[in-house]
């Protein structure tokens, strides 16, 4: 961003992040959930044409992760590619309409969210037997 679209941005970029109180902190002192909350919060402000999403979002307290997925739901809706990475499968349900499940550094299935899930969950039961 440029410096003049930084200070168009701050403050909600602040407010979106919930640091209002700590935003002369050195970031050098936030918290690992302080610190997602404001990265996320910048990428979200830059107006991508895609957003790479990755687990670090389970950092977060719960209700500062449903708010990330609705604004990442609000970028959808404005033709912004979502790419997220998660081994959630409420919020792979919730977010995506493809899944592309990878194994062993290989696409092992794409297709819907509800087939992957399925199939991931068979998988991993299959994995946990002795």
């Amino acid at each position: 961003m440029k410096k003049v679209e930084i200070e168009r941005k701050f403050d909600h970029i602040v407010a979106f992040a919930e640091i209002e109180q700590f935003i002369d902190t050195p970031v050098k002192h936030y918290s690992s959930g302080m610190y997602v909350r404001l990265a996320f919060a910048v990428a979200a402000h830059l107006e991508p044409d895609i957003l790479l999403i990755d687990e670090v979002l389970s950092v977060g307290d719960l209700a500062f992760q449903r708010k990330c997925m609705e604004y990442a739901k609000r970028l959808q809706e404005q033709h912004t590619t979502v790419l997220f990475v998660s081994h959630n499968m409420f919020a792979i349900k919730a977010m995506c309409n493809r899944v592309i499940y990878i194994a062993d550094g290989q696409v092992h299935f794409d297709n819907t969210p509800e087939d992957a899930i399925q199939l991931y969950e068979q998988e991993s039961r299959l994995d946990m037997t002795p």
